[in-house]
Formats: C-alpha cells, sequence, structure tokens
C-alpha cells in the first residue's frame, strides 16, 4: 500500500469524508463492490474466471500437473498460488523483480485457499508417496482500481471451481488427448473469501477505490470461510504503519460474518 502521491489536502479530505460515512461514488464506509464472474477466459487453462470487483478486473487460471508429493504430505495433492502484478493493471505496479504487493498477494491467497479446507488433498492422491495432483492458480490482475487482494481470492476460487482434472496415462501422467474428467475435489459447502479493512484516522472501509486505499495509512486482511454453521478466520496480515486497536479488531470481527454472507448471497449462482 503506497500512499506517496497522496496530498495531505486529498488525504484530509478523505479521512473528513469517511468520518461522515460517506465516499465519492455513493457508497457508506462497509458497502461493498459490486461482482461480476465470467468464466471460460483461456482455453489453454484446466479452469479459468475473470472477476470484476468494482471497476477492479482479476483474471485467475488453474492449471494441473502431476508428480511427487511434498516430504511431509504423502498422501496429499499439492497448490502452488502465483500473481504477476503488471504495470498495465496499475501506476502502482512496475516492471522487474517481484515487490511485496507481488509477493504478498499470492500467498495470502494460498493461506485462505490452504487452511480454509476448501480443496479436498487427499482426493488429489493418485497413489500414495509417489505421484499426485499439483494445482497451480496463477492470477493476473488487469485493473486495479483498489481491493485488489479481495478481487483476487474470489478469482481464485471461481477459477479452483471451474477446473476439471485432465486425463492420464498409463505412466500417470497428464494426456490432454483424453477427455477430461471430474472437476477438481472440493468442499462445495466451503468458500473462503477475503475481506480488507483500511484505516484512515479513526474510520474503516472496506472494498476502496484506488484514490480511497492509496490515501489510507494501514489495512488488516483476513481470509474467512464458513464450516457447519461456523465461521472460521482462515488467514490474516496486516500492512501499513498505522496500528489497530483492539475496539476496532473486536468492530472488524463483528462486521466480517454479515459482510460474508452479504458477498456470498451477491455472487448468487455465480460461484458454480
Amino acid at each position: 500500500m503506497s500512499s506517496m502521491d497522496v496530498t495531505n489536502l486529498s488525504r484530509n479530505y478523505f479521512r473528513k469524508m469517511f468520518a461522515e460515512g460517506k465516499r465519492f461514488d455513493g457508497r457508506s464506509n462497509f458497502d461493498l463492490k459490486e461482482v461480476q464472474i465470467e468464466y471460460n477466459i483461456s482455453n489453454k487453462a484446466e479452469g479459468s474466471a475473470r472477476v470484476r470487483l468494482g471497476k477492479t478486473e482479476v483474471v485467475a487460471g488453474v492449471k494441473l500437473e502431476t508428480g511427487a508429493p511434498y516430504p511431509d504430505s504423502l498422501d496429499k495433492g499439492n497448490l502452488m498460488v502465483s500473481g504477476d502484478l503488471l504495470p498495465l493493471a496499475s501506476p502502482r505496479f512496475e516492471s522487474g523483480p517481484p515487490g511485496f504487493d507481488a509477493i504478498e498477494l499470492p500467498r495470502l491467497i494460498d493461506r485462505e485457499l490452504r487452511e480454509s479446507g476448501a480443496i479436498d488433498f487427499k482426493k488429489l492422491c493418485i497413489k500414495e508417496g509417489e505421484n499426485v495432483w499439483t494445482i497451480i492458480v496463477d492470477i493476473y490482475p488487469i485493473n486495479d482500481d483498489g481491493a485488489l487482494i479481495d478481487a483476487s481470492s474470489i478469482a481464485a476460487i471461481a477459477a479452483l471451481k471451474n477446473a476439471k482434472l485432465p486425463g492420464l496415462n498409463e505412466e500417470g501422467k497428464v494426456d490432454y488427448s483424453r477427455e477430461f474428467g471430474e472437476k477438481i475435489p472440493l468442499n462445495e459447502d466451503i468458500i473462503p473469501i477475503s475481506f480488507t479493512f483500511y484505516k484512515l484516522g479513526e474510520s474503516l472501509i472496506l472494498h476502496p477505490t484506488r484514490e480511497e486505499e492509496e490515501a489510507c495509512e494501514a489495512k488488516i486482511t483476513f481470509g474467512i470461510s464458513k464450516w457447519n454453521g461456523q465461521y472460521m478466520v482462515n488467514s490474516c496480515q496486516k500492512g501499513g504503519k498505522a496500528t489497530f486497536s483492539g475496539k476496532e479488531i473486536a468492530k472488524i470481527m463483528e462486521i466480517l460474518p454479515e459482510k460474508y454472507e452479504e458477498i456470498i448471497k451477491n455472487l448468487g449462482n455465480l460461484l458454480k
């Protein structure tokens, strides 16, 4: 999160608006952006989706390959998440080695997916100790107008729900000439979603625009899911110099279930 291009005048104006519960686009502080999902964006991926969260746009693709399991999970499949923050998506992104944001985004999505239990890793085992499926989730922001992590989390789970396992040959290797089979083994009742709360002064907001995001002084991201009627926090990461008080964290914990249910309702049949 960078605020180097935000003037003190702009920051003070945002601070005053947020304190009054107002925003330029007419939303209140915790109103969510509209979500749209489009599937089968790539004919080279086993699953793909384009997500628009307001004006923020992210494409996610899923590739599947077979190989050895990790030494500490011989009977489970593998997961890898990558993110590529290209300059075409935002003036904040630069060419060259990945910066902190480019490392943070895929790690947060990886942790959220892994810890939520959304993927049934045991069902990705082909032959214990020898051959398992590896799920590779690639995330490509197309336009960053704020709340990029939150948009990416929706794109990742949408692409996973869209993906199908390719056929295998006699050696247990991927054979793309064979008919694609079942979908990736997901726990259908578990849908992990990220919510990033931004702080400016004494105010908290959700789903900021890029200008609002750049004016803020701190952020905290929670990955949340629901399992057996219980809300679960799967991941958490804080950024920025300002601190969050215990009272503010308590308020976030109070808001999270409500916003999770709201976005799941808004997604409706989009997550198929």
